[in-house]
């Protein structure tokens, strides 16, 4: 492990003529395992990994053991890794840690990419903003379906007018219960649910498909009937969001697929417009097969590897100086959307987005 010191990469400054150093700050996000072998499968790129709270999960993979199998050089605490001095750091923490995770990375100066969603709160959520504009560092968030091709052509064909003007939208991100990773179905450490989980991604879609128009109101409904015994928080939800310009946004975002269903779950997206209708699913790219001693279907993906082209955004953007998507407002926005929707699902009426 190189531990020699650097100077500190202002933000807007292309880092050119030595490899980037890229930190992983905790394993306690299942996407922390393809982020680091992305990362090590990179040319030009050191990497360097700790995991502080592993000690939290007991039973579960993490630490110097799981660093190890995947061939990472490993660190015991943040601070030995923001001592590296890192250009940019991936915080996978559990959600009501990205805060103190993202502060410390801040102040010591390096870039920061941040799992979804931002934060548990909108202060919360707010304040890692401020802190990584105070310390001249740009904050990415972890919103890779962004990133899929399919998504691309969706938004090629709405921003072309090809479907008139945009209507409505139904979307749907249903997955498993989270398996390995107890800390998800805990509201202490997640911030909720299902609805915690799996509104931001759509929402992020939405804030790119809109051009970030604002939400104006939310009404949601949760139910615990699924995986009752086995979680904490809502295993279902829907949400529903009415943007300024009138366009309204319908999400089930449930932790609704079955333990035997052959992949972790999905994303689709339905809009509406004037003139035709598109369907969008981020992972449609699949052979589909069966395993015998499973006694269970199979999905074999040959798509792009979205946390690939997510990595692929944050490190070209080190390298080159320019401010990496989805950014910290985006963060906000979709953070908000989900306290609304919590708000409502508590009130049991629409809310209002809460907007500068």
């Amino acid at each position: 492990m190189t531990t020699s010191p650097r100077s500190t990469i202002p933000r807007g400054t292309p880092v050119s003529g030595r490899p980037l150093r890229i930190g992983v700050a905790s394993f306690a996000h299942t996407h922390a395992v393809g982020y680091v072998t992305n990362l090590l499968a990179m040319p030009g790129i050191e990497v360097l990994t700790t995991d502080p709270d592993h000690g939290d999960r007991p039973g579960e993979s993490g630490g110097a053991s799981l660093a190890g199998e995947l061939g990472a050089d490993y660190v015991e605490t943040l601070e030995e890794l923001l001592t590296w001095h890192p250009d940019g750091v991936v915080v996978c923490s559990e959600n009501a840690r990205h805060r103190g995770y993202v502060e410390q990375v801040a102040a010591a100066g390096a870039h920061v990419l941040c799992e979804k969603p931002l934060a548990t709160s909108v202060p919360d959520a707010e304040a890692l903003v401020a802190a990584c504009e105070a310390a001249g560092v740009h904050l990415m968030v972890a919103f890779p379906v962004r990133f899929s091709p399919a998504f691309a052509a969706l938004r090629e064909a709405v921003d072309g007018g090809t479907l008139g003007t945009v209507c409505a939208v139904t979307g749907t991100n249903n997955g498993k219960l989270p398996g390995g990773r107890a800390w998800f179905a805990d509201p202490g450490l997640a911030g909720g649910g299902a609805m915690t989980d799996h509104t931001v991604h759509v929402a992020d879609l939405m804030d790119a498909l809109l051009d970030g128009a604002p939400a104006r109101s939310v009404y949601a409904q949760t139910n615990h009937i699924l995986h009752a015994d086995r979680a904490g928080a809502e295993t279902g939800g829907l949400v529903s969001i009415e943007y300024a310009g009138g366009v309204v946004v319908t999400i089930d975002c449930s932790w609704s697929k079955p333990d035997d269903f052959p992949t972790w779950g999905g994303l689709t997206i339905q809009v509406v417009g004037s003139d035709g209708v598109a369907d969008m699913d981020a992972f449609a790219q699949r052979v589909d097969g069966f395993s015998q001693p499973r006694s269970a279907p199979l999905w074999l993906p040959y798509g792009t590897d979205l946390d690939g082209k997510l990595l692929a955004e944050f490190v070209d953007a080190l390298r080159t100086g320019r401010a990496p998507q989805p950014d910290g407002a985006v963060g906000v926005r979709t953070t908000k959307l989900v306290a609304a929707a919590y708000a409502s699902a508590e009130q049991g009426h629409p809310v209002d987005v809460v907007t500068d």
